[in-house]
């Protein structure tokens, strides 16, 4: 209240006016406005619920190709609503003159960077978001050591689902202090990478082709990406990777478990000698 006197003093003397009551920044308030608050409210919430859920069934009844761009649009539809509403609600409420408007908006500036900067620095972070893009829905990121998939973008945090189907809630203010590992950017296809160990006898002009082929007749592979073997000598043995796209990321799990199911079948047959760790000889 100190601090709205002030400003509405200082507004005052500036255009050579008395300063008056601070108070008649509001409108005048009454029961039906009350009601019509509430109803407003209530019928915002409900449209954000119900856009949501209408535009997650779209994205599943579309191509494959377009299902992440329709979720991409959740949080704009969001941020439109809340607007929309805070709009509405800002004119039946306040008395919105040139000096008022001022003056609302340097007095909630201060109360906003003092007793919710926190707050206030994560849902700045998530409007940039929206225009630089660095995570989506459906993206598949790693923020602050967490990984899954972002099942929820809103106006403060996004909400991670990990592979064992925890719910993280990381805040959007995150983006200004960790790196954000991206596996897929807006895409359905995400590398995935699968590791081999074999002996350092082992033949690796027998195991390049038998995991390319593994990828190449596996249900999931995105055939029109890229399979790589990269091979790497550890001091223990040889670390072989294979890299491959499953055609939709959320398979990511059954593909990397369809891989290694059938190469180790395909080795155990050849005999193909994996390492075999030596116990410690200590005195």
């Amino acid at each position: 209240m100190l601090i709205d006197i002030w400003l509405y003093q200082l507004l005052a003397e500036t255009n050579g006016e008395a300063a008056t009551n601070p108070n008649q920044i509001l409108a005048e308030i009454t029961f039906g406005k009350i009601i019509l608050g509430v109803v407003i409210f209530l019928l915002t919430y409900g449209s954000i619920i119900l856009t949501e859920k209408s535009l997650y069934w779209f994205s599943e009844q579309v191509p494959l190709r377009f299902r992440l761009l329709i979720k991409e649009s959740v949080p704009f539809w969001r941020a439109f609503i809340f607007g929309l509403a805070g709009v509405i609600l800002i004119n039946l409420f306040l008395d919105l003159s040139s000096t008022n408007l001022l003056a609302i908006t340097g007095t909630a500036a201060v109360a906003v960077g003092f007793a919710f900067k926190d707050y206030a620095s994560s849902v700045i972070s998530g409007m940039i978001a929206l225009f630089e893009r660095p995570y989506q829905v459906g993206d598949r990121v790693t923020i602050d050591g967490q990984y899954g998939e972002i099942i929820s973008y809103g106006l403060r945090a996004i909400q991670l689902q990990t592979p064992d189907d925890d719910i993280v809630t990381i805040p959007h203010n995150k983006m200004w202090t960790d790196p954000i590992i991206n596996a897929n950017k807006g895409q359905v296809e995400a590398q995935a990478a699968v590791d081999f160990y074999f002996a350092h006898d082992a033949d690796i002009d027998r195991i390049i082709p038998i995991l390319y082929r593994v990828a190449q007749t596996s249900k999931y592979t995105q055939l029109n990406l890229p399979i790589v073997v990269v091979v790497n000598e550890k001091p223990w043995g040889t670390l072989v990777k294979l890299r491959c796209y499953p055609m939709d990321v959320r398979d990511e799990f059954i593909f990397k478990t369809d891989l290694i199911r059938r190469a180790k079948k395909t080795f155990g047959e050849l005999g193909i000698p994996y390492p075999v760790l030596r116990p410690r000889i200590t005195d």
